[in-house]
């Protein structure tokens, strides 16, 4: 079963944009892309705070 964390490796501030982009298979630059359109509407910042918060890190340093 796959499980969503924050990225080790492909970390810009907390690694929220790597890990889910590790977890849909998709780059995680598009992510970060999505993430800062949303921010210019309000909603994005208060979004990736809460990811931060709620989402882990990954427990395998490697990945």
């Amino acid at each position: 079963m796959r499980r969503l964390y924050r990225s080790n490796i492909d970390r810009r501030i907390a690694g929220v944009c790597g890990g889910l982009g590790e977890y849909f298979d998709i780059d995680p630059v598009i992510i970060r892309i999505a993430w800062a359109v949303a921010a210019l509407c309000g909603v994005g910042i208060l979004a990736y705070l809460l990811f931060w918060i709620c989402v882990s890190d990954n427990p395998d340093p490697r990945i």
